[in-house]
C-alpha cells in the first residue's frame, strides 16, 4: 500500500480535493486538523463521500480538555467529563456544511432552491473556501462554475435571484493562482495554455462580467487581496438586507 502525506493544509478547498481523491482512489484519510471548523469539515466531507477516516488528533483534544476542565475554546464544560449539550444551532451548523459540500462547484443544480447563498463565478475566485466559511456559521451554499462554451444552470435564473452574489478578480491575481494551481497538479504546457495563459484568463472574466452585467440584482465581489472573512461580511450583510426587505438599488454594485 501507499502513504502519501498532505502537511499544513489551512485551505477548505484543498482539503476537499484530497478526500475527493481518496474517493476516487478507494483510500482512507487519516488527519490531524487543529481547527475544529476544518476537522468538521473534513468529517462531513469523508461521511458524504463514503471515505474511511480517523481524527487522529481530536480524541487527544478531547481527553486533554476534559482533564482540565475546559473545551478547546476556553469555555468551562461544568463537571469533568461531561459535554456541552449539543444545541439547535450546532445541528443547523452541521446541516449547512452537508448541503454546501453536497452542492460544490455546481453539483446538483435541481436543489438550488433550497440554498440560503448561491455563489457564483470562474474557476479560482475563492467560491469554495467562501462557501464553507458561510456554512460554518450556518448557511446553506451553493455555488456555481462560470465556464466559457457552458451554458449555466437553468435553475440558477429560477430560484430567488437576490440569493445569488457574483465573484470577480484582477486577471494577473488570477493568472498566477492559476498557474500555481496548474503546476501542482502536474498539467502539461498544453493544458496550462487553456487555463492560465492571460488572454484565456481576460476572455472567461469578460464572459463572466456579461452575464453580471444581464443580471444585475447580482451583487458582485471584488475578492482581489481580501480575506475570505472580509468578503463573508460583506455577504452576510446584503443578505440579511435583503432578507428584512431593506431598500437596495437594482444595479449590479461591486464590493
Amino acid at each position: 500500500f501507499t502513504i502519501i502525506h498532505n502537511f499544513q493544509i489551512d485551505d477548505v478547498e484543498r482539503l476537499l480535493e484530497i478526500i475527493k481523491q481518496a474517493a476516487k482512489e478507494d483510500a482512507m484519510v487519516l488527519y490531524t486538523l487543529a481547527d475544529p471548523s476544518m476537522a468538521e469539515s473534513a468529517k462531513q466531507a469523508c461521511t458524504l463521500w463514503g471515505v474511511p477516516s480517523t481524527d487522529v488528533l481530536g480524541p487527544v483534544t478531547e481527553a486533554i480538555a476534559t482533564h482540565l476542565g475546559v473545551s478547546p475554546s476556553g469555555i468551562s464544560r461544568g463537571a469533568p467529563g461531561r459535554n456541552l449539550p449539543l444545541s439547535k444551532d450546532y445541528f443547523r451548523r452541521i446541516e449547512a456544511i452537508e448541503f454546501t459540500i453536497e452542492q460544490d462547484d455546481g453539483a446538483q443544480p435541481n436543489n438550488l432552491q433550497n440554498a440560503d447563498i448561491v455563489l457564483a463565478g470562474v474557476s479560482r475566485t475563492g467560491k469554495t473556501p467562501l462557501s464553507i466559511y458561510l456554512a460554518q456559521k450556518g448557511y446553506k451554499v451553493a455555488n456555481i462554475p462560470i465556464v466559457m462554451g457552458v451554458e449555466l444552470p437553468r435553475t440558477l435564473f429560477e430560484i430567488d435571484q437576490e440569493k445569488i452574489f457574483g465573484l470577480t478578480i484582477n486577471p494577473v491575481i488570477l493568472q498566477s493562482i492559476r498557474r500555481t494551481r496548474a503546476k501542482s497538479l502536474g498539467f502539461g504546457d498544453e493544458i496550462r495554455s487553456n487555463y492560465s495563459e492571460m488572454d484565456h484568463v481576460r476572455e472567461e472574466l469578460a464572459f463572466a462580467g456579461r452575464i453580471f452585467a444581464q443580471n444585475p440584482v447580482w451583487p458582485i465581489f471584488e475578492v482581489t487581496g481580501k480575506a475570505i472573512e472580509e468578503t463573508a461580511a460583506v455577504v452576510w450583510r446584503l443578505y440579511h438586507d435583503r432578507k428584512q426587505k431593506c431598500s437596495m438599488p437594482r444595479i449590479s454594485k461591486r464590493y
